[in-house]
């Protein structure tokens, strides 16, 4: 398979801030070298999370936020009546856990879609740091303003499009985050299972199958497992926004 956009070398990503290839769209954007290197101090690499292993669970007390370094993360809530209901896929360069800061415990569950690398920023240290450097504290509301953002188009693509509006939504939110990390926007692998799609999108995993086999018959992608190869992004964007206009989810899908 060819590849329009950066290969995706994980050994290539170094161990300090200053160096990571997500600088820009983590916590260090805007804040000076002396107040990067401080902020480096407390981040703790931890060993590489393996597929299907809980970066943190719900109820779980808040001790640390977490960035995305390489892999995918799911998060998700469990119902009273025990059932799963997927809240967001996470990307490289991207933070996980904030949703805890309101009431100090973890509201929902985190979990390695693949075998994924975090860097674990512990929280009080986090809070003390943003009240003297102010381009890290303007970040942080950055960062959280995004997450409202999320919620309110993920209630939008829920409740008022169709099913093939929901999938070419995602599908569009996806590459244009990884572009933004400079990988390929049109050909990437979806390490979700079908079921966990439906779960996000509210549709039933054989809709989700359907929808997928539809598009790849109409010249839209070309699909082989888990991979994706986009071939008519224009075409994808105008049944997305076909509902009112509105842009794919982004921090959350």
């Amino acid at each position: 398979m060819g590849n329009t956009g950066k290969v995706i070398d994980f050994s290539s990503i170094k161990i300090a801030c200053q160096n990571c290839n997500f600088r820009q769209l983590c916590l260090p954007f805007g804040i000076n070298e002396d107040d990067l290197a401080r902020l480096d101090t407390i981040i703790r690499r931890r060993r590489p999370v393996p597929r299907g292993t809980h970066v943190y669970r719900a109820g779980d007390s808040l001790t640390a936020v977490y960035a995305i370094r390489s892999g995918w993360v799911k998060s998700y809530a469990v119902s009273e009546d025990g059932n799963e209901q997927v809240t967001g896929f996470h990307l490289p360069g991207e933070l996980v856990g904030l949703d805890a800061i309101a009431t100090d415990t973890h509201p929902c569950s985190a979990k390695a879609l693949d075998t994924t690398s975090i860097c674990e920023i512990p929280f009080q240290r986090l809070e003390e740091l943003a009240a003297e450097v102010p381009g890290l504290q303007k970040q942080l509301l950055r960062i959280m303003s995004k997450e409202l953002s999320a919620d309110d188009e993920l209630l939008m693509l829920l409740g008022k499009r169709s099913a093939e509006e929901r999938l070419a939504a995602l599908l569009l939110s996806i590459s244009s985050r990884l572009n933004a990390r400079g990988y390929s926007a049109r050909e990437f692998r979806l390490p979700m299972s079908r079921n966990d799609i439906g779960n996000y999108l509210g549709l039933a995993v054989e809709t989700v199958s359907r929808l997928f086999s539809r598009f790849q018959q109409q010249g839209l992608l070309s699909v082989q497992n888990r991979s994706v190869i986009i071939e008519d992004i224009e075409s994808l964007r105008q049944i997305s926004s076909s509902c009112g206009g509105h842009d794919a989810p982004s921090a959350r899908a």
